[in-house]
């Protein structure tokens, strides 16, 4: 209830607003360095710290000395500015020189989710056309809409601008030129508007709209229904140039000109209004005027009054008799419709930053013409020759004005008057505001009589910048009502006006929503209005109010201090209390006192019954009917809270008086069969990681007393737990009955008290299973708290209003209905399972009771009730399970997240597949490969053959730690799939870890390894129809997206691309990138290979190549096969949700495998480009149709290449598939030469063969050219492997013959030693081998060296495969001799 500084908004990009207006000082900033020292070195030593109990109160107002030093250097900029903050505070506009920045508002969502206003540059550029002109005033006017649906926001804001040159120009809010016009040639020295207020009292003369400008020597006033109404018309014809419309003028401005006279120099003016003497001032005047002889006139004028601070005088008081001088018209400047493309690009340009100066539009050649002004002498003034004033602001109500002066004064003036009233000192470069308050609408309504008008207080605003503090003083000789310690560098903005366009038709039913005073700091942004209340404006010796809030102060006071003792406290609240007169402030400190932590609760007590006993006492009509329900029902509250720690703290124990023996030993039978389940969970939370909690949530923290009246009401008699957040209901449960739980209190006792409140036995019940629920770990350490919850909910439900008496046994009960609701929405699964066994039983005893009193027989009772408890208790068990198994932590090394906590009613709105899916998830995060997966699951099947429980070989031992937490993570999986048979079939979960593992890809796509044991995964899917569903959503999805930016991406390159360009093009690296085309192979491979089961057939890809009837049958064979049902567990079958993952992939269409079949080979051109490295344009060993075909719909049939291909693109495609062999072949010698240093794949031999087939590639031409490269790299023994599938020998002779000869060569020419033996066989060899050998070039040997037995036998392989015609068998025969004769040398 005292003044504050409220944050209402936030500017940014401040930092880019000062470099765009100061870029031309940055490369000198000597002289602004200078000024700022010379600011900051301004000793306020003088002032001291003042004493300001005001300004502590509210923390929002003070700034750190760090910020302040840390900003110091480039806060001072503002200071250089003119800035203007629209009064609807969505506009401001900060100008310097011939620059300017428009800022607007824009709503923002911060970090906790509020939304929040902010001020961000919607423009900026270079206003000035003129050239040395600057900006020298601004101010921003919102124009009101003049829609009937009009609410009181503006249509759109005008920002004036006054000029050096003496121009008034007009924009809109994206920086357009409206209206320009040059009224005085003098420099425009400020700009002022008045807009319509509806008026207080009836003898208020109504005051008209206007737009002031104020000239060294003269005064300009702009009517406002004449700028409004031209303002909108150039608006619109912004609008009607921009379509390209004919010019419409806009009407001509109406202005007054006066010329001030009598006054040295002028530097800011009030516009007043219009105003009319009282007759007996009219006297005063004409008597001083015109003598004693002066007549006066029987109806004074009206007049317009125009205050002008400066010096010589002072102050000038000027009158300007209405109808003394008729308006004028101007003709409105309008070049919207010849200029409207330059101004628009001049608002663009300067927005992007890059006008230039030579840019600019062209000065204007003529000037127009300027009318002269209209004499207007001073009628008065307060004359101070040494003083000059600086500031002038007026009232809200135009009575009163604030002035600023050069001696550090701040003045107070009368403005009816015309005299000082008030002076302030000490406020050097000063900056005012004024705050309008009204009075509150019930505080004079009340009165007997007729209700009192609504009082209004005005405060003035004074901000010291010198000395950063922000003053709020009443008027007109009020105290000082606020202090704030703010910046030194802030801004004051006040604008003085509201909305134009307004009238007293228009407003009504509006709500103006402005700003009074707002309050810019630079260092920062914060913008900040300061909010007074009128109680502040009254006199403490007339206020009680006022006296009710100095002792509501001293109360807050002496609760903040923690070193006083209760009695003292005591005593002093209660005093306090007890002198407070107003019954709403008397509330407002009693509220405040209840809710204070560090007071007792025998004090409250106390207080409350003094406080009470005291109402009670005064006369019942004058006693506050609120103040008096509170007392009353906070006293009850605090009994009943004494009461309740009195039986906690007694120590007295509980006794069972409700549980029958028989009861207790079901209950122990059930705890039994599910105490393995409960043991091992227990195990697993209680090892959990550790986490950090803070001692005061914990529950077993006490209840403070406050937070016991927080939750609780009182009304009448019935006292209700009010709604609030989980944490505070286990916190009040613990309270009431923890103690109860584990028999430490007395629990009759308690239940009988708290059914003495009055409090509903279904909220009783909330309370008890929020403590159950939310303190597992506790209760399954406290193995007698299961009875002591049978006790009392026994207890509870047979207190009046639980079950009701009227309940029939064949519908559900209300009662058990909330105790399953609350079990099933639990996520702790074992504390929910032990109060579902219990409330089952407890249940099963209520029935069997009511049955014998209805039926009196001996049968045991049926009801819909147990069915669902059965159902129930099922559904908690399998969650149990599951749960048990979300709980195993995962191996060490891989990354950790928190437990995934699931119920009952989760896994039911998750739908069918929201089981398979949480073991999906389960399985990623323990990192379990596919094939391990298959192995737990393989577990399952023998123990379901056994009809035995899946139990670990115990006496073997394990081989590790890791094969023991292996194997009791597949003991718990087994279980779980065991009472999960139908949704967790082995399909399903390999469907999902499949999709799991493609999701984790995509969020992380350079860990191909994801991606890769997604498809292993897919290929452990049995059923065709999943598989080819999870397979064409795979592709869909995830990956044909990032498989057609490898494409493009290699085919752009020409070649494997770098790391950079693939994570800059595909999202991953080049590594990631060649896993995953590997997986996309494989992938495409499981689409063409779906097990299609038509006539016996397993079709592969290769069958479908050689017979091309089965790809017709491909598309059809799937159909064949019946699709598999999707069952559920009984107990589960009410699952609702999203389509599960095997329904949707049971939806999805067939593949067109022609299509599927030219992705596939795609695919595995580029994996092979990316493998080895090779030089490749992809896409381009496509012809037109093949490039159209790709990256389509798998399921769409789209026209494919057919017949032969061109022989160009098949030699293309033949060369690029010998250069993969040799690239497979290099890597080949590398794994013998360095085991574990290459590739060991031997699988690229026949992919290539398949692929030659399906680019219409000879593969006879790549076998022979695989031979070659093997007996090039020395790898005779696999040549000699793939030589009996050479068709054609003689070709395959010929280029052995070459490479023989080059080995021979190398042997006896190229070696650096050579031996006697091998130059004596040179010698005897015939001349025409001997001429071919040294024609030989051994350097295209990858392997030259080879033993010579290798080159006997590859000759004699030569002989054999070459016929006795061929015209080089002769040749051949002098080899082999060549190389027996090499050999017996050696």
């Amino acid at each position: 209830m005292s003044c504050c500084l409220l944050e209402f908004c936030r500017v940014q990009e401040l930092k880019a607003v000062r470099e765009f207006l100061f870029q031309n000082q940055q490369n000198n900033p000597s002289l602004g360095d200078k000024k700022t020292e010379n600011e900051l070195a301004w000793d306020d030593s003088d002032w001291g710290s003042w004493d300001n109990p005001e300004a502590k109160e509210d923390g929002s107002g003070t700034t750190t000395g760090v910020e302040e030093d840390s900003a110091a250097g480039s806060a001072p900029w503002l200071q250089d500015c003119v800035v203007s903050l629209s009064p609807c505070s969505d506009l401001m506009v900060v100008a310097k020189d011939h620059k300017a920045v428009f800022l607007s508002a824009k709503w923002r969502t911060d970090d906790g989710g509020r939304e929040e206003m902010t001020l961000a540059v919607s423009w900026s550029g270079t206003l000035s056309t003129e050239e040395g002109e600057s900006v020298s005033s601004v101010i921003c006017i919102p124009l009101a809409s003049q829609k009937r649906s009009s609410t009181g926001r503006p249509d759109w804001t005008c920002i004036v601008v006054g000029f050096s040159s003496g121009y008034v120009r007009f924009y809109t809010e994206s920086g357009v030129l409206l209206l320009a016009q040059l009224l005085n040639e003098d420099p425009v020295l400020r700009l002022k508007c008045r807009t319509y207020e509806i008026p207080r009292h009836p003898g208020v003369t109504e005051q008209h709209e206007e737009l002031s400008i104020l000239y060294p020597a003269a005064l300009v006033t702009i009517d406002g229904f004449s700028l409004f109404q031209s303002l909108r018309a150039c608006r619109n014809q912004v609008a009607r140039a921009a379509a390209g419309s004919e010019v419409v003028h806009p009407p001509p401005l109406a202005y007054k000109k006066w010329g001030l006279q009598d006054m040295d120099t002028i530097v800011d003016h009030s516009s007043v209004g219009i105003m009319t003497l009282c007759v007996f001032d009219q006297m005063k005047n004409a008597s001083i005027l015109g003598g004693f002889h002066a007549s006066v006139k029987g109806s004074p004028p009206a007049m317009s009054q125009y205050i002008t601070v400066g010096g010589g005088p002072y102050t000038g008081f000027y009158y300007a008799i209405e109808g003394s001088s008729q308006p004028l018209l101007s003709h409105v400047a309008l070049a919207v419709a010849s200029k409207l493309t330059s101004a628009l690009f001049s608002a663009a340009s300067g927005w992007l930053g890059w006008k230039k100066q030579s840019e600019e539009e062209p000065t204007q050649k003529q000037k127009p013409k300027v009318e002269p002004a209209t004499p207007l002498a001073v009628r008065f003034g307060l004359p101070d020759s040494r003083r000059h004033g600086e500031f002038i602001c007026l009232s809200p109500c135009n009575t009163l004005a604030g002035v600023t002066d050069d001696f550090g004064r701040v003045t107070l003036l009368d403005v009816g008057r015309g005299i000082a009233i008030r002076m302030w000192k000490g406020y050097r470069d000063a900056q005012l505001g004024w705050v309008q308050v009204s009075e509150g609408r019930g505080e004079r309504e009340s009165s007997p009589s007729a209700p009192l008008p609504r009082r209004h207080a005005q405060f003035l605003v004074i901000y010291a910048p010198r000395r950063g503090i922000l003053e709020v003083w009443g008027t007109q000789q009020g105290p000082r009502v606020g202090a704030f310690t703010v910046g030194k560098h802030c801004r004051l903005l006040y604008a003085g006006y509201r909305l134009m366009g307004v009238n007293s038709v228009t407003s009504q039913g509006w709500l103006l929503h402005t700003q009074q005073v707002c309050l810019f700091d630079p260092a920062t942004g914060v913008l900040r209005t300061v909010t007074v209340p009128f109680h502040l404006a009254l006199s403490d010796k007339k206020s009680e109010r006022a006296k009710d809030m100095h002792l509501l102060k001293r109360l807050t006071t002496l609760l903040k201090s923690r070193e006083v003792e209760p009695d003292i406290l005591e005593s002093e609240a209660q005093s306090v209390l007890l002198d407070i007169k107003h019954p709403a402030v008397k509330k407002q400190a009693l509220e405040s006192l209840l809710a204070n932590k560090n007071a007792p609760v025998s004090c409250l007590t106390n207080i409350t019954r003094v406080l009470l006993a005291s109402l009670k006492g005064q006369d019942p009509e004058a006693v506050d009917e609120g103040l008096f329900q509170l007392c009353s029902s906070q006293l009850k509250l605090l009994q009943l809270y004494t009461d309740i720690q009195q039986l906690h703290s007694t120590g007295e124990a509980t006794t069972d008086t409700h549980t029958e023996p028989t009861e207790v030993a079901g209950i122990e039978e059930e705890l039994a069969r599910v105490s393995p389940t409960l043991q091992r969970y227990a195990e697993l939370t209680s090892g959990s990681r550790p986490s950090v909690s803070f001692a005061l949530d914990s529950p077993d923290a006490s209840l403070p007393v406050r937070g016991f009246l927080s939750q609780m009401e009182c009304e009448g008699e019935e006292i209700r737990v009010v709604p609030g957040p989980n944490a505070d209901w286990t916190q009040l449960g613990s309270f009431l009955f923890w103690g109860c739980l584990t028999g430490q209190s007395p629990l009759q006792k308690v239940c009988n008290t708290l059914q003495k409140t009055g409090i509903s036995p279904q909220q009783l019940l909330s309370l008890l299973l929020s403590v159950w629920l939310h303190r597992e770990k506790e209760v399954l350490k406290k193995t007698e708290a299961v009875r002591h919850l049978h006790t009392l909910l026994t207890a509870l439900s047979s207190m009046k209003g639980a079950v009701e008496e009227s309940w029939d046994m064949q519908c559900v009960s209300p009662w058990w209905q909330q105790v399953r609701s609350a079990c099933v929405q639990s996520h702790s699964s074992a504390a929910a399972l032990l109060a579902a066994i219990v409330a089952h039983r407890a249940a099963k005893a209520n029935i069997t009771i009511l049955a014998e009193t209805k039926f009196q027989s001996e049968w045991e009772a049926v009801s819909l009730e147990l069915e669902q408890w059965a159902v129930c208790v099922r559904q908690l068990e399998d969650v149990l399970s599951l749960q048990t198994l979300l709980c195993v932590p995962p191996p060490q090394g891989t990354p950790g997240s928190a437990t995934p906590h699931c119920s009952v009613k989760a896994l039911l709105e998750g739908g069918r597949g929201g089981i398979a899916d949480s073991v999906a998830k389960w399985v990623f995060r323990q990192d379990l490969a596919p094939e391990r997966l298959k192995d737990m699951l393989q577990r399952r099947g023998e123990a379901e053959s056994t009809e035995q429980p899946s139990q670990p070989e115990q006496g073997k031992g394990e081989k590790s730690q890791e094969d023991a937490a292996f194997n009791r993570a597949a003991e718990l999986l087994v279980s779980v799939c065991q009472r999960f048979p139908d949704s967790l079939s082995p399909d399903l979960l390999f469907a999902h870890c499949c999709w799991e593992y493609v999701v984790q890809w995509n969020k992380d796509p350079e860990e191909g390894r994801y991606l890769c044991w997604a498809v292993e995964h897919l290929k452990l899917v049995s059923s065709p129809h999943i598989q080819l569903g999870i397979s064409s959503m795979m592709w869909n999805t995830f990956i044909v997206k990032c498989f057609s930016a490898a494409a493009f991406l290699i085919e752009k390159v020409g070649k494997a691309p770098k790391d950079r360009l693939c994570r800059r093009d595909v999202g991953m690296g080049d590594c990631a990138m060649t896993s995953f085309l590997g997986s996309c192979v494989q992938l495409l491979q499981i689409l063409m290979e779906v097990r299609i089961k038509k006539d016996g057939w397993m079709h592969t890809v290769g069958q479908i190549k050689m017979f091309p009837c089965v790809a017709a049958q491909a598309d059809s064979g799937v159909e064949e096969v019946t699709p598999p049902e999707l069952c559920v567990e009984e107990v589960w079958g009410g699952a609702e949700g999203p389509a599960s993952l095997a329904e949707l992939a049971l939806e999805q269409k067939g593949v067109h495998y022609p299509l599927v079949q030219h992705h596939y080979l795609l695919a595995s051109l580029l994996h092979t480009a990316m493998t080895f490295s090779l030089r490749v344009k992809p896409l381009s060993l496509f012809d037109s149709k093949g490039k159209n075909a790709f990256f389509r719909e798998l399921s769409s049939i789209q026209l494919m290449p057919s017949g032969d291909m061109d022989p160009g693109l098949v030699s293309l495609r033949q060369e690029f598939l010998l250069r993969v062999l040799t690239g497979w072949v290099t890597t080949q010698r590398v794994a013998v030469e360095g085991p574990g240093s290459g590739s060991g794949d031997k699988t690229w031999p026949s992919l290539c063969l398949d692929l030659g087939l399906l680019l219409q590639v000879n593969p006879d031409i790549l076998r022979r050219h695989l031979v070659c490269e093997l007996y090039n790299q020395g790898l005779d023994p696999r040549a000699e492997q793939v030589m009996f599938e050479v068709e054609d020998k003689d070709v395959l002779g010929s280029q052995l013959l070459v490479l023989t000869g080059q080995r021979l060569s190398y042997s006896l020419l190229h070696t650096q030693t050579q031996t006697r033996p091998a130059m004596e066989l040179l010698a005897r060899l015939p001349p025409t081998l001997c001429t071919w050998l040294k024609a030989m070039d051994p350097s295209e040997l990858g392997c030259p060296s080879v033993p010579l037995s290798q080159t006997s036998r590859l000759v004699s392989r030569l002989i054999e495969i070459l016929p006795e015609n061929h015209g080089q068998y002769s040749l051949a025969l002098h080899l082999l001799e060549a190389v027996e004769d090499l050999q017996r040398e050696d």
